[in-house]
């Protein structure tokens, strides 16, 4: 291990509290924000998708107000350019009359950036997006700025409308660390929405972690150790979403033409780190690789055309591979 010093009890606490604070204000979805937390304190980008009124942008400004961070919502249209979320040189005058290029930054100087119906962007400022995801700078005017730390796209699309959408890349599609499904409130949940949200009383979000503890977090989840077997366990269940492997099962040989990459086994490893971390533990289990498996592997899998065709889904398949993968342990 390195120099740092683990607290493993006490970053539990923090995040338990931050957890139902959150609570406190979003009804219900306690899957999705468990999802979101172990992306966050990964270190990664998220994509969440559902049907619009789910409450996804309450929960991404609630939890940048819990951590005490910076927060932009970017509404991503057609018409959107890459200068209006990157920022752009502008041309300034001095007091003597002297002029020059000042840099304006833009809402991507964030450190959580919500990329709101990102699908509806197009794809020269998806690309623009991309290289902060991965490189965590903008070059505008061929100069490289740096974004803040921690920074995380938290973006959200709709499954519903295909109609003047640009389908994200599979490039891009791979830098997000988790996809998250956020699904629709039960009967009592919609009950407590309509209470809280037609009352005048209204929740203060209060900070619960300081940019600092998050970081010191983050690297802490790092230094949680995955046994040998433990990692053998995670590989056999990336190797299985490739249809020409032998131990494939069925479901993936009819209906996957490419199964997930390596960015797959990067990020189940990533958040099993950080999901023992959220237990208490400094150690990975098989429970934590089969918990994150889902959500990480179901938007690298691409289906050919009789999975799409029979409307076969990528979390369907996901989860045959792991009832195979726990048949044949």
């Amino acid at each position: 291990m390195s120099d740092i010093a683990v607290r493993p009890q006490e970053w539990m606490e923090k995040i338990s509290g931050l957890r139902e604070h959150i609570g406190k204000v979003i009804v219900g979805q306690q899957d999705v924000v468990e999802q979101m937390l172990w992306c966050i304190f990964a270190g990664g980008h998220a994509l969440l998708e559902g049907i619009p009124g789910l409450g996804k942008t309450m929960l991404v400004r609630t939890v940048s107000e819990a951590l005490d961070l910076s927060f932009s919502r970017i509404q991503f249209t057609p018409d959107l350019m890459p200068s209006d979320i990157t920022g752009t040189n502008i041309l300034s005058f001095g007091q003597h009359g002297d002029t020059g290029m000042t840099f304006q930054k833009g809402p991507l100087f964030s450190s959580i950036v919500l990329a709101d119906e990102i699908n509806r962007a197009t794809p020269k400022t998806q690309s623009a997006l991309l290289e902060a995801m991965q490189e965590k700078t903008v070059t505008v005017g061929g100069v490289t700025h740096r974004l803040p730390k921690p920074f995380f796209v938290l973006a959200t699309q709709n499954p519903l409308e295909n109609e003047g959408t640009y389908p994200l890349p599979e490039a891009q599609l791979d830098r997000f660390l988790l996809k998250i499904e956020v699904s629709y409130p039960s009967a009592d949940e919609l009950k407590e929405i309509v209470k809280r949200t037609t009352s005048s009383h209204e929740f203060q979000v209060e900070r619960q972690m300081t940019g600092d503890e998050l970081l010191e977090i983050q690297r802490g989840a790092k230094e949680v150790l995955v046994a040998e077997e433990i990692l053998d366990y995670a590989v056999r269940l990336l190797m299985m979403t490739h249809p020409e492997e032998a131990a494939a099962p069925e479901a993936v040989r009819k209906y996957v033409q490419f199964g997930s990459g390596p960015r797959g086994i990067q990020s189940i490893i990533s958040v099993s780190k950080v999901r023992a971390l959220c237990s208490g533990r400094m150690h990975v289990s098989t429970g934590d690789i089969r918990a994150v498996a889902l959500s990480a592997l179901r938007h690298r899998l691409f289906l050919n055309f009789e999975g799409q065709a029979l409307g076969i889904t990528t979390d369907h398949v996901v989860r045959e591979v792991l009832q195979a993968l726990e048949a044949s342990a």
